[in-house]
């Protein structure tokens, strides 16, 4: 089992790297072409919306075929081809069209991943199995250092050096991924009614739809501060130096609670508690935001990130994978990131223009609000392991 741990170590380095390395500067490519902010935003709108419909689209397919392993490459090497196409562009229609195939090719990449991941990670035949969590600390790890990789490019080469970046990463990904073992897989036969049955059965799982809600109100409610926390913190004289600090403690907390506490603290308190912790946490942390813009303050904030973003996910991930049937793990992945997730994310960053507008800080009660909302669905939640 340390074969199939460093093999996904390596798939998360890859996969997660590519991401770091153009998401924060993708804006900013598009602005070297001359888009206006409006046009920036309509095609970063358009490429969500989109990934509302590939991702489960792929999973799904991925479920049918019996090939997660192959709708990866797929759609990484399309992710690839699509991403070096920008590069090339300089109007709006070019541009939108290249960023649209884009997004829908890179969309069902993580969720198919944590498939693979989570099937892996499950003790079998005398092996151990792994955490969950260790290969998507080392994926959040690998975000940053792509990111920073890629900062260091941009000022001697250019921010299309991102896009070349990326793709070489999801290039390898592709290339990689058939050394990870696919416990996904089951034998032939007469499968189509049987899928139908299971899922079915899935969207009538009260915990999975409790689980995808409660994820949606707790991850959906970060919009605002990752949309507009670096402006309203600048606004209020806090300097770049100080916000990029600030910035950074959210993934530290992140990858410590993947790597370090997450999988102990879920082991002790369980699946539902964690999620009904993370939402208590997000209504506190966002009061606290929409009260103060003291760096002391925040400074003890942004570290919260670890328990509303990576403790709620591997809390998650765990329901997840024990009320889903095997065979519809990449279904249940991609309804639980994209459906769930994604079009929460999508219309709550959509919303947050017009709440930062009207609101400005006192926004974040909103997003405070949403977190108090998941609460009682979490304490809710029953989950036989």
């Amino acid at each position: 089992m340390t074969g199939d741990l460093i093999s996904f170590l390596i798939l998360y380095v890859s996969l997660y790297g590519a991401f770091g390395a153009l998401s924060p500067f993708f804006p900013a490519f598009l602005n070297s072409r001359q888009l206006r902010s409006d046009e920036i935003g309509f095609v970063l709108g358009t490429a969500s919306a989109v990934r509302l419909f590939a991702g489960p689209a792929a999973g799904a397919a991925a479920d049918q075929m019996q090939r997660a392993r192959t709708v990866f490459a797929v759609c990484c090497i399309g992710a690839a081809l699509f991403a070096l196409s920008n590069i090339g562009l300089t109007t709006f229609w070019p541009l939108f069209a290249a960023c649209i195939l884009w997004s829908a090719c890179i969309a069902p990449a993580a969720p198919l991943t944590d498939a693979l991941a989570l099937a892996a990670a499950k003790p079998r035949h005398g092996n151990k199995g792994f955490e969950y969590g260790w290969v998507r600390g080392a994926g959040s790890a690998a975000f940053v250092l792509g990111t920073l990789g890629a900062g260091q490019l941009v000022v001697p080469l250019g921010v299309s050096v991102t896009l070349a970046l990326q793709a070489c990463l999801l290039v390898f990904a592709a290339t990689w991924i058939i050394r990870v073992p696919n416990y996904l897989a089951t034998p032939r036969g007469s499968r189509n009614r049987a899928e139908q049955v299971m899922l079915v059965e899935l969207l009538r799982s009260r915990a999975f739809r409790q689980v995808v809600l409660v994820a949606a109100l707790v991850l959906g409610s970060h919009a605002l501060h990752d949309s507009f926390a670096i402006i309203y913190w600048n606004s209020a004289g806090i300097s770049p130096a100080a916000v990029s600090i600030l910035w950074s403690e959210q993934v530290v907390a992140e990858v410590v609670v993947f790597l370090l506490i997450g999988p102990a603290v879920l082991g002790w308190i369980g699946p539902a508690w964690a999620l009904t912790i993370s939402a208590v946490i997000g209504a506190i942390r966002w009061a606290l935001t929409a009260t103060s813009t003291d760096p002391y303050v925040l400074a003890c904030i942004e570290p919260l990130h670890g328990a509303t973003f990576a403790l709620l996910h591997l809390a998650s991930m765990r329901v997840i994978a024990t009320v889903t049937p095997p065979r519809l793990a990449a279904t249940a992945q991609s309804i639980y990131g994209t459906l769930g997730i994604g079009a929460a994310v999508t219309v709550l960053t959509f919303a947050s223009g017009v709440l930062y507008q009207h609101l400005g800080g006192r926004g974040f009660w909103v997003m405070a609000a949403l977190c108090m909302a998941a609460i009682p669905i979490a304490m809710r939640l029953h989950v036989r392991e």
